[in-house]
Parts: structure tokens; C-alpha cells; sequence
């Protein structure tokens, strides 16, 4: 008997234990579900409920935008921001520095509380697991930016944003695409382009700025009314591959400069920075020919650089002619490098070339005798082919914001589950 009352007091206790540990699980529970501003679920499916916010985030500036879901063709607010002011060093980031102050300055109310935030950012580099570490800002830079951070984030106004997609800058550049105007916003590199376009064919995209971008589209050919998919690349870090003599002694330069024995990549040419490589190339091999003001200038620069050269190689009155070259060799290789695209993806769709250095010197890349037309159509055996793609220059430089919008749309429609207008 008293060995039947001491099981059943041991049963007792365990019983007592194991509801006390139920008890404390549910209301652990019950804290997190009530008190978790992120979670995903909503069972408000009205998309006033929400604002977009955006942005298309490169090596040199960051832009970005607030939208009404509901009316997403006029920004609420937009701003942009040149990065080197403001991500000076490694302890800065783009949340304190920019976010939190675009976000106070944008004159739209959060704190009422009857407004969440769906934000979607297109970032330079590549994106894994909603997250991308940016390695383009300046030397032994490198600044993280997280999506489930920035969810997480009770700081300021940025408790509000209830999701935040993290997409490659080229994945924005590529759904951007989808929202331009052809008879408006761009160009016909190839005559007849916009009517020999494939309307479910893939579309392709490459686009030089700060670095050189990559990116290409697809449609389900089981759904093909849902579509189109972008995909991200890193194509910008392909070999260069020389086509002249000089272009030969280009990268041998660049190798010995960059401390690569065996090659580099295609973005040491064909960007922003690229353009300054060339021109501290021709500098240092043929001093005599170089026109001193100029190079003062280029030496004071910094990261603008780039610009110093186009800006010169472009001049109404006295253009440099060295930044003249520089351009000129730049733009072969940005040609060559479409066509390279061209042979890969054969975007019946559409192949664009866009990023901020297209409208800037379109002078260089349009009409059948440019330097960049000719390198796209020297294609050997497959120069036929090259030429039978619809090629474009995208004149606008807000595709990448655009995109983000597209996916921020996405995000929203897929947590109400239901179309945005």
C-alpha cells in the first residue's frame, strides 16, 4: 500500500508538471502572436491599408520612392541620396543613414498607426536568403543589408515595414522593363526591333553604371498569361576579352593593376569606373598626348571619375581626345559584351541595354557606325543571328526603381491575396 501511494503521488507530480509547462507554452505563444508587429499574416486583405516603399540601391546613389498600392504611377515622395555622403565607413548603414531620414522626410504618417509598409529593395550584388552584402561602396567597404533586419527593426519608422524583399539591382532593372513606353523610352538600336519582338520570347537585359549589370527574363510556356520571371546574374564579372592590339595592352594593365594574373573581369571595362580604367591606361601609356586640365581634374574626382571622362568625350566644343578614345574602346566592349548576351539567351523579346552611362553617351552606342554597333554585329558565324535580335537603349535611368515597385506590388498581392490595381 504505501508503495501504491508513492506511484501515484510521482504520477501526481509529473501531471502537475507537464500542465505547468502546457501553461507557460501558451502563454508564451499567446505573447508572441499578440505582440509580433511582422508577422506575414494579415486578415486585413485592403491594400490602402499599406504604402510601398522602394528603392534601387547601386555602388554610387541610392534612390528612393513611396507609393500609394492603389495608385503606383505617381511617387508619394522620392528622393536620392549620393551614397559616398552617407555610407562613409563600415559603421554606417542604410538604415540609420538613409532610411530612417527618408522615411521622416517623406511627410507621410505613420505613427497614426492605420499604415503598414510592404518595401522592396533592388541592391548591387548578389542576394541570398533576403539578404545581400554590398562590396562596390569604396575601398574595404563592405555594408550588409538584411531583409529580416530590417523587418525585425524597432527603430524609428522603420517598425512599420511589415515585409522587405532584398532583390538583386539587376532582378529590379529586369521587371522595370515590363513598365516602359517603347515609342517613348527608348530607342531602336536595330531598325524594325519593336516589330519583330517575340511577346512571350525572353527578354535580356545588360546595363553599365557604377558596375555592369546582367539579368534575363522568361514566361511559363504552361502559363504564359502570368508573365514574365526575371532572373539574376552576375555576367558583369565575365572575362574581358581584348579585340585589338591596344585592348591587348588594356589588359595586361589591368591585370598587373588589380594584381590578377590570369584575367579580369568584364566590369573593369565596360562601367563607371571601368571608363576611368581605360582612361589612367592611355594616360600612363602615351603621357605626350594627354591634355593636363583634364587630367587634373580626373585625378580630383574620386569616385566621379567616370564622369569626368564621358563629360569631356561628349563636349559640343573641344572634346578630349583621349576621353574620346577611352569612350570609344569602352563602347566595344559594352557591344561585344550585348552580343555575347544575344548568343546566350536569344531574347526573341527583346535585348536592353540600360544603366546610367546609355542615355549619357548614346552618341557612342547608336547608328550603324558606332563603336558599340560595330562590336554587336562582328559576331563571325553568328553575326546574322545577333543582328535578327530586337536590340534597345533604354533612355530612362529609374528602371531599377520601377522594378522594385513590381516586386513590392508582388510581396503585397501575395500577403492579401489579392490583385493590386
Amino acid at each position: 500500500m504505501p508503495r501504491q501511494t508513492h506511484i501515484l503521488s510521482s504520477v501526481a507530480v509529473t501531471l502537475a508538471a507537464a500542465a505547468g509547462a502546457l501553461a507557460l507554452f501558451k502563454q508564451s505563444f499567446t505573447q508572441k502572436t499578440t505582440y509580433d508587429d511582422h508577422d506575414d499574416h494579415d486578415d486585413n486583405n485592403d491594400a490602402s491599408s499599406y504604402i510601398l516603399m522602394v528603392g534601387d540601391i547601386g555602388g554610387t546613389n541610392t534612390r528612393l520612392a513611396m507609393y500609394n498600392p492603389e495608385d503606383s504611377t505617381t511617387a508619394l515622395f522620392e528622393k536620392e541620396y549620393l551614397n559616398s555622403e552617407y555610407i562613409t565607413d563600415n559603421t554606417k548603414s542604410f538604415e540609420n543613414e538613409i532610411f530612417l531620414p527618408f522615411l521622416a522626410s517623406s511627410g507621410v504618417n505613420l505613427d497614426d498607426g492605420t499604415k503598414r509598409i510592404v518595401a522592396c529593395f533592388a541592391v548591387a550584388g548578389p542576394v541570398k536568403d533576403n539578404c545581400v552584402i554590398m562590396t562596390n561602396l569604396g575601398k574595404n567597404m563592405s555594408i550588409k543589408l538584411d531583409g529580416k533586419d530590417i523587418e525585425a527593426s524597432t527603430s524609428g519608422s522603420l517598425k512599420y515595414i511589415q515585409k522587405c524583399k532584398i532583390v538583386n539591382d539587376f532582378v529590379g532593372q529586369g521587371y522595370g522593363l515590363l513598365d516602359l513606353d517603347l515609342d517613348k523610352e527608348v530607342v531602336e538600336l536595330i531598325p524594325g526591333s519593336k516589330e519583330r519582338m517575340d511577346p512571350t520570347g525572353p527578354k535580356a537585359c545588360l546595363g553599365a553604371g557604377t558596375g555592369l549589370g546582367e539579368c534575363f527574363l522568361t514566361t511559363s510556356s504552361y502559363h504564359p498569361e502570368e508573365g514574365y520571371e526575371c532572373f539574376a546574374s552576375e555576367g558583369g564579372h565575365a572575362d574581358y576579352s581584348p579585340r585589338t592590339d591596344v585592348q591587348v595592352d588594356l589588359l595586361r594593365y589591368l591585370k598587373s593593376k588589380y594584381e590578377e594574373p590570369n584575367r579580369v573581369s568584364i566590369e573593369r571595362v565596360v562601367s563607371g569606373r571601368g571608363l576611368a580604367n581605360v582612361f589612367e591606361f592611355l594616360a600612363k601609356t602615351y603621357p605626350d598626348k594627354v591634355r593636363l586640365d583634364i587630367l587634373k581634374e580626373f585625378q580630383g574626382a574620386k569616385d566621379m571619375q567616370g564622369r569626368v571622362i564621358g563629360t569631356n568625350a561628349n563636349a559640343d566644343v573641344n572634346p578630349c581626345p583621349m576621353c574620346v578614345e577611352a569612350m570609344e574602346i569602352m563602347m566595344s566592349a559594352y557591344g561585344a559584351e550585348a552580343s555575347n548576351c544575344a548568343v546566350k539567351f536569344i531574347p526573341t523579346g527583346g535585348l536592353y541595354v540600360s544603366g546610367g552611362l546609355t542615355p549619357k553617351n548614346i552618341k557612342f552606342i547608336q547608328g550603324v557606325d558606332s563603336p558599340f554597333m560595330k562590336a554587336y554585329k562582328d559576331k563571325g558565324r553568328l553575326s546574322e543571328l545577333v543582328n535578327s535580335i530586337p536590340l534597345f537603349a533604354v533612355l530612362v535611368e529609374d528602371l531599377g526603381l520601377r522594378g522594385a515597385r513590381v516586386c513590392a506590388t508582388r510581396e503585397l498581392q501575395n500577403m492579401i491575396g489579392g490583385k493590386v490595381r
